[in-house]
């Protein structure tokens, strides 16, 4: 396995999450071997690869994750799509069976060639392996997209390794230069920008920040920025309030996206409005939508500069004088109902902001963030798992971010919490940090009461919709080593002070549902 593991190296990897398993254990013997390289293990495949893209989210660095064969090498394919939409580079090793058991039902033999289809190119290795013959890996992942190592092994022989090869990692690759026609772009801002242009900010790593932050203080156009963008606060002077209702009353003739596809409603919109010209700067190269547009994929800091001298076009819509009258009215109804999701959800920002890793689950729990927490602080380290939007691997990949982070904060759901439940299983091998889990309890699916007509489910389709459920939180901290607390009250968040630095806390956060629901009917109604 020396090869491999060499290789590996060559091409950036540092860090490798492991999962146990006979067909395996000569990958994993020789990792034991490589006192360079920091490993991680967990059972379960599906929180281990979801913990190695946090683990990329915050190092920036390629990852590795190796399994046995069999369904262990599908448990990986969630976090194999969001990597691939996240357009991280992870890196799956996968042990197999030799080729002679294809197709014949052997025991733990499966079809794992091209296992993940699109979303992996499967690259077939069989032992004995030579470093000459090798693929060039690094080549691969500096494209940014994972890649799936098969490697076909004979029966396990668990005979120690000899020490004393060299396996200490390389520098990661560069990323390619960036493509695209930037052309068409500096034409529309220099010469019909002027007509209406608004700038939307999705996830950004924090490397991207400058260069956006320089673009948008320099455009001085209406933004929406994500918190993921961490750039929220720091351009609330040019923020849209309730911005998805305001773009929708009023769409602009032109949009600017940069980063990682948004969040907020207007966007899925942008479909049924082609009298929205949008353009696109970002790192994973997906345009976001359907329809035609126009998309540079790249670095911020090698495309910003191809831009040029850029005007100062400004609001020229006067969008921002109904944001502001959109945030007065926000601004009462969280005073109004205290209790309510999206009040409870800003007072828990307060907190979080003063943290230095925050991590936010999908679903509710992104969005009430975008729109209702705390403008005052600046929240620069925020990710999510937006790449395919889902509610998986959300936990671990909090986790795989929390390393190195002093205080780290996660918000997500409670079906989220309950669907990654084996995540924490890895936390006895993290350094030392404050870890406060809050989770919204709203009793199943709750932004599905949202949706048009939401409020108005039969039994039935509650049922199989919402799945209402009655677990107790309580139970998931004792499983966790976690300790749990009630929140229902702003005052009820005075149970986070004074905690001990080596702490993981769940705070099961508990609406009230009319106050919520009226919060939303008196916003709804305004618009």
């Amino acid at each position: 396995m020396r090869p491999l593991i060499t290789t590996c190296c060559l091409a950036g990897i540092r860090e490798w999450v492991c999962c146990p398993g006979a067909r395996n254990a000569a990958i994993l013997q020789t990792l034991s071997q490589c006192t360079e390289l920091k490993t991680w293990t967990h059972f379960d495949e599906r929180s281990a690869a979801f913990f190695a893209l946090g683990r990329i989210q915050a190092s920036g660095c390629p990852v590795a994750v190796t399994t046995t064969s069999g369904t262990a090498a599908a448990e990986l394919l969630p976090a194999v799509i969001e990597a691939y939409y996240q357009r991280r580079p992870l890196l799956i090793v996968t042990a197999d069976r030799p080729a002679a058991y294809c197709g014949t039902g052997a025991p733990q033999s499966i079809e794992q060639t091209n296992l993940y289809g699109t979303y992996a190119p499967t690259i077939e290795l069989a032992a004995p392996l030579s470093l000459p013959d090798m693929p060039d890996i690094a080549a691969m992942l500096a494209k940014g997209f994972p890649v799936h190592l098969n490697v076909r092994l004979p029966e396990p022989d668990l005979k120690a390794a000899p020490p004393g090869f060299d396996c200490t990692p390389a520098d990661p690759p560069e990323p390619p230069p960036f493509r695209g026609n930037t052309a068409d772009l500096c034409r529309m801002i220099r010469f019909h920008a002027y007509n209406g242009l608004v700038l939307l900010i999705g996830g950004l790593d924090p490397d991207e920040q400058e260069p956006v932050l320089w673009l948008a203080q320099t455009l001085r156009v209406p933004v929406i920025a994500d918190a993921t963008s961490g750039l929220r606060e720091e351009l609330e002077d040019y923020a849209l309030h309730d911005g998805d209702s305001i773009l929708r009353q009023n769409p602009p003739p032109y949009v600017l996206r940069v980063g990682d596809v948004p969040v907020g409603r207007f966007w899925r919109d942008l479909e049924d409005l082609p009298q929205c010209k949008v353009y696109s700067i970002t790192r994973t190269g997906f345009s976001g939508l359907a329809r035609e547009s126009c998309t540079i994929t790249g670095h911020m800091e090698n495309i910003m500069p191809a831009l040029g001298d850029l005007p100062h076009v400004g609001d020229v819509n006067n969008l921002r004088k109904h944001s502001r009258k959109r945030e007065a009215l926000i601004e009462e109804l969280l005073l109004t109902y205290p209790e309510s999701e999206a009040a409870l959800t800003r007072t828990l920002s307060l907190r979080a902001c003063l943290g230095d890793t925050v991590f936010l689950g999908n679903s509710s729990p992104v969005r009430l963030w975008n729109a209702y927490a705390q403008w005052h602080v600046p929240t620069t380290y925020v990710r999510a798992n937006r790449g395919a939007n889902g509610i998986d691997g959300l936990a671990a990949t909090y986790l795989g971010n929390t390393v190195g982070s002093e205080q780290s904060w996660c918000f997500m759901g409670d079906l989220s919490a309950l669907y990654d439940a084996n995540a924490p299983a890895i936390l006895p091998q993290l350094p030392q940090g404050q870890r406060l889990v809050a989770i919204m309890n709203n009793q199943g699916g709750g932004i599905f009461r949202q949706l048009p007509h939401g409020s108005e489910l039969t039994a039935e389709m509650e049922r199989l919709l919402v799945q209402p459920h009655d677990i107790s939180l309580h139970a998931l901290a004792e499983l966790w080593g976690a300790r749990h607390i009630t929140i229902r009250t702003a005052d009820d968040f005075d149970q986070l002070d004074d905690l001990p630095e080596d702490t993981l806390v769940l705070a099961e956060i508990l609406p009230d549902a009319e106050q919520t629901a009226s919060f939303h009917q008196q916003l709804t109604a305004s618009r």
